[in-house]
């Protein structure tokens, strides 16, 4: 009985103090001598780590990293592909395209690909309707489509396009020299500057990077918003 509340006691401390603790042998109550299975300990980032193994249990967020990489690697076709897949179901406006790696293909009729992903591309058609168009990343077929009656920055987003030459297809197309396209979307809020299409990009090994495309030249810049700060303003550009 004392062993138990020994161990207890040791392994709470070293989840309160945020430092590691190992557990000793101890003496039971029958004079034997016993030792703890496993060594328990707090990691610095507020991980469980298992002493047997000497590694941080994965997090909720380096999981849903992973998965991202390994959609936005996998996938064959590229964002300028998949919005002009979705303007020829649905002609309009492609506003922004997103490698989604939710599957709901029950909520637009399309079928089940086994949780590969979609891209999903946001049209804005000519009477001012939306809708959200999902494309297979792999082949490029049309899921389904359905029309988004939440949206209402219509005026917002034709003004921020407005005087504007470079499509979303475009923008992708010359962050693409970057790396692998991940999104695109429109950003006319003005919090950033100049209304202009926001890129995401992500390499192996070297995470996300977002970055600005000029809505009239087409020039690539760096996102100085961009939290992690790892990227650097750029002035190439790919005038597709």
């Amino acid at each position: 009985m004392r062993r138990n509340i020994v161990i207890a006691a040791v392994t709470a401390a070293a989840l309160i103090g945020g430092g590691t603790a190992t557990a000793l042998a101890t003496t039971g109550d029958d004079g034997r001598s016993t030792t703890p299975r496993a060594d328990v300990s707090v990691s610095d980032d507020g991980g469980v780590r298992d002493e047997s193994d000497g590694h941080d249990d994965d997090s909720a967020d380096d999981r849903e990293d992973r998965d991202d990489a390994a959609l936005a690697s996998s996938a064959k076709v590229t964002a300028a592909d998949a919005i002009a897949a979705a303007l020829r179901d649905t002609p309009g406006t492609a506003v922004s395209a997103d490698l989604d790696d939710e599957d709901d293909d029950a909520d637009d009729g399309g079928d089940d690909r086994g949780g590969r992903g979609a891209w999903e591309v946001d049209v804005l058609s000519g009477d001012g309707t939306w809708h959200s168009v999902r494309i297979d990343p792999a082949s490029g077929k049309v899921l389904g489509s359905h029309e988004d009656a939440d949206e209402d920055d219509t005026a917002e987003a034709r003004a921020a396009l407005e005087g504007g030459s470079v499509s979303a297809a475009e923008a992708a197309r010359a962050a693409a020299g970057k790396s692998t396209v991940t999104s695109v979307d429109l950003d006319d809020d003005g919090d950033d500057g100049p209304a202009a299409w926001e890129v995401e990009t992500r390499a192996d090994g070297k995470g996300e990077q977002d970055w600005r495309v000029d809505l009239k030249t087409g020039k690539v810049t760096a996102d100085r918003s961009d939290s992690d700060g790892s990227g650097s303003d750029d002035s190439g550009s790919d005038d597709d």
